[in-house]
């Protein structure tokens, strides 16, 4: 089978070597590569522009609607003006509520944030651990799985009356609360992610002398990552579910309570400016997830 070689590949290859003709052809072949990498990149630009202007779009017709139906409601009380609801939120930003001993709407968004954190971090840590336990070793996932399906669609609300009589209304409850929320997430994307690493690479590994445990940390893990970061998205809103909930009962700070007490005083407009924050803090987490998640998988779009 014969090979032909264009008359300008020939001569390309005779004139290499010569002063000056590799810096033209790699100069060359830089500028074409730029062309090709521009010209594959601007579709991502183009979809990521108009993913952007639709969901500006969706905002404002969703923000349209709220505004016509408090119009039509005209009871401030059961449906704000989003003007007044903005307005509330801005205020409450600087503005402490309760007026006596209470906290701005950002300190309590804060402390809802930390309460979070802690609790979702340390479900992601014990959530992967044990997920990674149990996609290696088989009598332990056999031991595991049932009481993880048991446990799974249980909502942690039904666990608050009897974690207030253990722990009280500290921070222990809360914190127990959200690691039920992110654990059996966890353990579920791991599992499944870790075992659909092909089995390839992981015998590979092996044969060049890797160990069980090096195989799982450096191979299965890395293959799965991916997959792991999108379980981190799922368990992030299970995290606030599960916050928001103790903090409606159990608490005296915190998006939850302002929320709750807001309402007890029919003060709407603070009522939807906390769901409003809680919006921002769940975007936020979101944003950063998905950035992790870019770097984890360069072909995310």
């Amino acid at each position: 089978m014969s090979t032909e070689v264009s008359p300008s590949s020939q001569a390309a290859g005779a004139m290499r070597g010569l002063p000056g003709v590799d810096a033209q052809l790699s100069a060359r072949a830089m500028a074409e590569a730029t062309i090709t990498l521009a010209g594959e990149r601007a579709p991502a630009r183009v979809i990521s522009w108009s993913r952007l202007a639709y969901g500006v779009i969706g905002l404002i017709l969703a923000a349209a609607i709220w505004e016509v139906g408090s119009y039509l409601k005209d009871d401030p009380v059961i449906l704000p003006t989003v003007q007044k609801t903005v307005s509330t939120f801005w205020h409450y930003l600087f503005q402490k509520y309760p007026a006596v001993q209470g906290k701005t709407l950002w300190q309590h968004a804060l402390v809802s944030a930390a309460r979070i954190l802690a609790g979702w971090a340390a479900g992601v840590v014990l959530g992967v651990a044990m997920g990674g336990v149990m996609a290696s070793v088989r009598v332990i996932r056999h031991l595991l799985d049932p009481i993880i399906e048991i446990t799974r669609p249980l909502p942690p609300l039904a666990f608050i009356p009897l974690f207030i009589v253990w722990f009280g209304i500290g921070e222990t409850p809360k914190f127990i609360l959200i690691l039920i929320g992110v654990v059996p997430v966890m353990i579920i994307a791991t599992v499944s992610a870790l075992d659909a690493v092909p089995k390839e690479l992981v015998q590979a590994s092996r044969s060049l002398g890797a160990s069980p445990l090096w195989a799982l940390l450096t191979v299965r893990l890395r293959s799965a990552l991916p997959a792991i970061i999108t379980g981190m998205r799922l368990a992030m809103g299970g995290a606030w579910t599960s916050i928001v909930a103790v903090e409606l009962i159990a608490a005296t700070s915190g998006l939850g309570y302002l929320i709750n007490n807001a309402g007890v005083n029919l003060q709407t407009p603070l009522v939807l400016s906390g769901i409003l924050a809680i919006s921002v803090l769940g975007i936020a987490f979101d944003g950063l997830l998905r950035l992790l998640h870019r770097f984890a998988d360069p072909t995310t779009r």
